[in-house]
């Protein structure tokens, strides 16, 4: 019973079939020459039709090599084992026809015989490499023509028998033995060269197929982190709305202060919420540069005093190290938000000690080092630190130590501002980022954005708010009207339209996610066709990537879920501001 081919013997067959079908169509040149070399030595003493005879049979074994050989890669219909079988007949009748070619030794002279022996022979060490030393297939034509040459020196001398003969028939015989031992690693190199190289194309094809698996999870997060801000954002909108109504009253004393400790926390929420907007808006590639010059003492001196109530609360030395002389080149901005990161990094996770901001000139840049004296990083943790939600240490996910996005943030950040960022850290004696920014020239200082807080007063105007869940359209009302405001809900564009035509607002209010497939920019669009020119500000739950650049490509004002009262006052303050830049309603 035939033994089942096994995918890798199945595999190395058809490489060797399709290795032959290839040589057979190049061996034709060499060994036809070889032939006519032959023939043309024995001519003068045979009659012309038997040299020409043989080298036409040589010519047409060739030709039929040619055909059948090209053709068996192909032959799915056949099995892979009779097609080899027929490559070694093919093969064997080859050796054959040239094994006629002795038949001439005993008319050609001894220089010619030697000629003809190692034509012979050079084909055979050929036929090593256009038979990837197969054994079936290159036995068959080595042995019959190995075997009939050696004999041909014991037979065919016109001198008698003579040492020499013996001597050279057993040398043919030898060299035979060699090719065969060539053949057969010859054939084990291809073997293992035709495995390796579909072990290639598996792990090529693993190595995409895990590269294909971890984009959908990547898309899968992040349309997770979208639709679950999104669905926790909403109602925190409506809170943070009625929180800042509520604020406005007359209140109690005791009643003012739950109202006030109600905020904080939905701040708090708030602020780790922004964290998921963070890394969407960096994904997304949304988030634009703008480099400056800073003049970093003044600017870190800030920063320094907003942290040192924080460190004081626990008991840390908070200390600064910075040249009047250290000026960089970056966006204030955003490398705010990286300090900022490592810097409430550092004091959240140091127990005792101290954290210490220091600058230090390098070559053409400045490095500022931020350092503490906390729990450490062990090494093989080091990289981890800056995946998203990996925190050390905080196993019951405290979160007074937030989600785990800063470093996160900073990484991405970083990458943005091309700038490098070190870490050094030893488990039990504190941590050291070092973040090194191009150096510039004294300019004008510029810095950080200021942390007061805006104008929180409106003027009376007509707001039209779109939003097709109630609560929010109550919550806006009544903040809004708190302002002084006449506010005019709606659930829908062409609800908001209607109310449009009927008295013009002065400003809407625009819920991006909106009911029956419609969205608010698309909304903004159609008020603006009958309202020419209205200022619109896009309030968002949304996250996803491919939303944020929606909005950011549309041109509009873009507040996210849960907005609270500075937010909106700002952002009604820029659009009316951006619409009316001389006059306009109470600007």
């Amino acid at each position: 019973m035939a033994r089942e081919l096994t995918p890798e013997d199945h595999s190395v067959k058809l490489e060797l079939l399709q290795l032959l079908a290839r040589q057979g169509r190049r061996m034709p040149y060499p060994v036809g020459l070889s032939a006519v070399v032959i023939a043309a030595m024995a001519a003068p003493r045979l009659p012309l039709w038997v040299t020409v005879g043989w080298v036409a049979l040589v010519f047409a074994v060739l030709a039929l090599r040619w055909a059948l050989l090209g053709r068996l890669p192909a032959m799915q219909q056949v099995a892979v084992d009779k097609r080899l079988q027929w490559a070694v007949g093919l093969s064997l009748l080859n050796g054959l026809v040239f094994t006629l070619s002795l038949a001439f030794a005993p008319y050609m002279s001894d220089y010619q015989r030697m000629v003809q022996t190692l034509l012979l022979l050079g084909l055979c060490a050929g036929a090593v490499a256009s038979t990837a030393g197969n054994a079936p297939v290159f036995r068959a034509f080595l042995v019959p023509l190995t075997l009939a040459n050696s004999l041909a020196w014991l037979v065919g001398g016109a001198h008698g028998l003579g040492w020499e003969d013996w001597a050279l028939s057993l040398l043919i015989l030898g060299f035979g033995l060699i090719l065969a031992g060539l053949a057969r690693d010859t054939y084990r190199v291809f073997v293992e060269s035709v495995l390796i190289r579909q072990q290639q194309v598996k792990s090529n094809q693993q190595l995409r197929l895990a590269l294909s698996q971890a984009e959908q999870a990547m898309l899968a997060k992040t349309r997770f982190l979208a639709s679950a801000s999104h669905d926790l954002r909403q109602p925190m909108h409506t809170l943070s709305l009625f929180g800042a109504a509520l604020e406005m009253r007359q209140l109690d004393k005791p009643t003012a202060e739950i109202a006030v400790n109600m905020n904080l926390a939905l701040r708090s929420l708030s602020s780790q919420m922004d964290a998921l907007l963070d890394i969407s808006k960096l994904d997304a590639q949304v988030v634009p540069v703008h480099n400056q010059a800073i003049a970093l003492s003044p600017w870190l001196t800030r920063l320094y005093q907003e942290f040192l109530p924080m460190a004081q609360r626990k008991h840390l030395r908070l200390t600064l190290l910075c040249q009047p002389a250290a000026w960089v080149e970056s966006d204030p901005v955003l490398l705010e938000r990286v300090v900022r990161n490592l810097l409430d990094n550092a004091i959240k996770y140091t127990q005792a000690g101290e954290v210490v901001i220091e600058v230090t000139e390098g070559d053409e840049v400045w490095i500022i080092e931020v350092r503490d004296t906390g729990a450490g990083i062990a090494e093989h943790e080091q990289a981890r630190v800056f995946e998203e939600f990996y925190q050390i240490g905080n196993p019951e996910r405290d979160r007074n130590k937030g989600l785990g996005l800063g470093l996160s943030i900073v990484s991405r950040l970083v990458d943005l501002l091309d700038l490098h960022l070190e870490l050094r850290s030893v488990q039990g004696l504190g941590s050291s980022f070092k973040l090194s920014i191009a150096a510039t020239e004294a300019g004008s200082a510029v810095s950080a954005p200021s942390s007061g807080m805006p104008e929180l007063s409106l003027p009376p105007l007509r707001v039209l708010v779109i939003d097709d869940e109630e609560p929010v359209r109550l919550a806006m009302q009544a903040l809004l009207s708190a302002h002084g405001c006449e506010v005019v809900g709606a659930s829908g564009t062409r609800e908001g339209l209607l109310k449009s035509m009927a008295a013009r607002p002065d400003i809407a209010l625009v819920d991006y996610r909106l009911r029956a497939g419609e969205d608010g920019i698309a909304a903004v669009r159609s008020l603006r066709s009958a309202v020419p020119e209205l200022p619109a500000v896009l309030i968002s739950g949304d996250t996803a990537p491919e939303r944020l650049r929606e909005a950011h490509a549309a041109g509009l004002i873009l507040l996210h879920k849960p907005v609270s009262q500075e937010q909106l006052v700002a952002a009604m303050h820029a659009a009316l501001t951006a619409a009316y830049p001389h006059d306009g309603p109470g600007i």
